[in-house]
């Protein structure tokens, strides 16, 4: 079965321990490639956004873009960021974690999601298919529970462009 969407592409920082990779089960899944930074693969960024902080809310309008993810400690991502400021960042929706956070020595954002939540977040809100994703997360089920309501609305919403005025159309 061929996607209609370009391939996810998923940026690992070195130091991001395999074991603990929330998205590591995604490896070899179809329309994922997975990069180790700072290596680049073949694939071109043209027509990419990148999940991030500070951008605006990813929307239907991105539906046939492709995702650029950028997996590692929040400390680690940021540093990354520069390699692929010339892709567009788009934040995602108000979503909750469910990922247990304990570094003493950095602050995670608020906003802050596990790799593999934000993968399936974005999936949901681009209308792709989110099953299997999250089969091999050990929050899934918390995760789900802590969003239901926002999901529970936005099924049965038409997924819209939040950056658009309705009472324009």
């Amino acid at each position: 079965m061929t996607s209609s969407f370009p391939t996810t592409i998923i940026v690992v920082h070195p130091k991001e321990r395999r074991s603990k990779c929330s998205v590591e089960p995604l490896r070899g899944r179809e329309g994922f490639t997975f990069w180790k930074f700072p290596r680049s693969g073949p694939e071109p960024l043209d027509g990419y956004v990148r999940l991030g902080l500070g951008g605006p809310e990813l929307s239907s309008a991105d539906a046939e873009r492709g995702l650029l993810v950028l997996d590692g400690t929040w400390r680690h991502a940021r540093l990354m960021e520069d390699q692929y400021e010339s892709v567009p960042v788009r934040s995602l929706p108000p979503w909750q974690t469910a990922y247990p956070r304990v570094s003493k020595l950095f602050e995670d954002p608020d906003q802050g999601l596990a790799t593999i939540e934000a993968v399936y977040a974005a999936y949901w809100t681009l209308g792709r298919p989110v099953e299997g994703l999250l089969d091999r997360y050990f929050w899934a089920e918390d995760f789900l529970a802590h969003n239901r309501v926002f999901l529970e609305v936005t099924r049965s919403e038409p997924q819209q462009d939040p950056n658009t005025n309705p009472s324009r159309q």
